[in-house]
């Protein structure tokens, strides 16, 4: 190691904020780490509160032969300072301003209307979005704001009735409420929010006297968690930490290894999987028969 200059070590940049999903953050860290091993590399975790200090420490100090960068957000300094520095570096995320880096991440924006449109195939017109905490938005994590950019995109060109709620606390029930009162008829929902705001979905939506999926459909999208155990699970559109970590590691082990030059953007594309929270409006049933 010595006589090469390598340290055999990738930092992993990944600050901790108050709104942090902790179970998503160490699953992804968990990620990088088992990816990084089967390319013989150990790997050192940055959570410092100044995101940016714990990555220009490590390249100046040569601890670490490449820097993975999680967490991103849309106006991220370690952007900046990953253009500045020698030491190569690869973002799980996409930030605004992609000149110049190497990202990789799920195509949220295509998620976004895969969602949509698999709940207009049904026949669904009222769609509505919970999105993430309002303090995540203003943070501008990045595939937060991609998710629902592209929801409210692709839903005004359909010209759907297409609200858009953000959940307090860890609850959905204040979403549910807002929705429903900007759109009373509604019958399609998207979730990209935090694991414990989509468990307690159904009972807000029976609160109101709306059942999944006959009143309201009901698919989960670019999201970790899984919702195949939560009271009524929902039709998803993941996000695999596995499989963004271990493209973005690899990319990163051939620039180190074998000096590449990877493409700036490395987008991997949605796929859906289906457990019942999807079905034809009474509409379309009526039509079909």
């Amino acid at each position: 190691m010595l006589a090469a200059n390598r340290s055999q070590i990738f930092a992993v940049t990944a600050p901790l904020h108050p709104d942090t999903d902790h179970s998503a953050h160490m699953v992804f860290a968990m990620e990088v780490t088992k990816a990084a091993r089967a390319h013989h590399y150990d790997t050192l975790l940055l959570v410092d509160n100044d995101a940016s200090e714990g990555m220009r420490r490590s390249s100046a100090t040569s601890l670490a032969d490449g820097i993975v960068v999680l967490d991103v957000d849309a106006h991220d300094d370690r952007a900046d300072l990953a253009r500045s520095i020698s030491t190569p570096t690869v973002f799980i995320g996409i930030p605004a301003d992609t000149t110049g880096l190497v990202c990789v991440d799920l195509d949220f924006a295509e998620a976004a209307r895969a969602a949509v449109d698999a709940l207009v195939a049904a026949g669904r017109r009222n769609i509505g979005l919970i999105s993430h905490p309002k303090i995540t938005m203003r943070r501008e994590s990045n595939f937060a704001l991609r998710f629902h950019d592209s929801f409210v995109a692709h839903a005004n060109a359909l010209a759907l009735d297409a609200p858009v709620a953000f959940p307090v606390a860890d609850r959905a029930h204040e979403a549910i409420t807002a929705l429903l009162e900007e759109s009373p008829h509604l019958d399609g929902l998207v979730l990209n929010t935090t694991a414990e705001v989509a468990a307690s979905v159904s009972a807000a939506l029976a609160e109101n006297g709306r059942s999944v999926p006959s009143d309201v459909s009901v698919i989960a999208a670019g999201v970790t968690f899984s919702t195949e155990r939560m009271a009524v699970p929902f039709d998803t559109i993941p996000l695999d930490p596995q499989a963004s970590c271990t493209v973005a590691v690899d990319l990163l082990a051939s620039m180190v290894d074998e000096g590449t030059t990877p493409p700036e953007v490395t987008l991997l594309p949605p796929t859906y999987i289906s457990r019942g929270s999807v079905t034809p409006s009474d509409t379309t049933a009526t039509a079909q028969a």
